[in-house]
């Protein structure tokens, strides 16, 4: 990713690139302090039900998303906080891969398994790689086994199929806010449209 790239608007309202990545990196730190924490605790949620859905999308105006920006803008030269992202994106994904499915996890006061936990997070960093690369038209999208995954997560969590005829991206835009959908979409979704959107937190 060029310097230029890091000030350019993300998909998340009010997060520039730069912010986003920075959320990132929180997010990694996240998965290797869930994955050191097990527990034997029964599991209080799974993969689907770890999410709350409102309908109303992120301003990036709470205090939580300001910090964001100002430690994004802490970092002063873009290529220490994508080192930043690198490194521990890279540990993330060992630890990840190493984990036992089968274990369980405490996070933000609830309990699930591995394979839940990281499920949850495929559905998360799918949407913000497409955040990422919003007003990045050169870069690369999602893979296409994560796009699918998404989707039938967002699907299960709404509990209603989009059309056959929307691509995942436009699944997950459009169903999550991220985009509004055509007059042609809205056609297409029928009762659905009056639903949007499925705002996941």
């Amino acid at each position: 990713m060029a310097e230029a790239d890091f000030a350019r608007p993300s998909g998340c309202a009010g997060w520039l690139v730069r912010d986003l990545v920075c959320h990132l990196v929180i997010d990694a730190q996240d998965v290797l302090i869930t994955l050191a924490t097990p527990t034997d605790r029964e599991p209080t949620r799974d993969a689907v039900t770890y999410w709350t859905v409102t309908d109303t999308p992120p301003t990036g105006e709470d205090p939580l998303d300001a910090l964001i920006v100002r430690l994004a803008a802490a970092y002063g030269d873009p290529a220490l906080l994508q080192f930043h992202l690198d490194d521990v994106g890279s540990a993330a994904g060992r630890a990840a891969a190493l984990a036992d499915p089968a274990t369980r996890v405490g996070t933000r006061g609830e309990v699930l398994t591995t394979a839940d936990y990281l499920s949850a997070y495929v559905l998360e960093w799918t949407l913000h790689h497409l955040d990422l690369t919003a007003h990045l038209p050169d870069a690369p999208p999602p893979p296409g086994e994560g796009l699918a995954r998404a989707r039938r997560m967002l699907e299960t969590i709404a509990g209603r199929a989009f059309p056959a005829s929307f691509t995942d991206t436009d699944v997950l835009l459009v169903g999550t806010g991220r985009r509004a959908p055509t007059d042609g979409e809205k056609a297409a979704l029928g009762a659905t449209a009056a639903r949007l959107p499925f705002v996941l937190g």
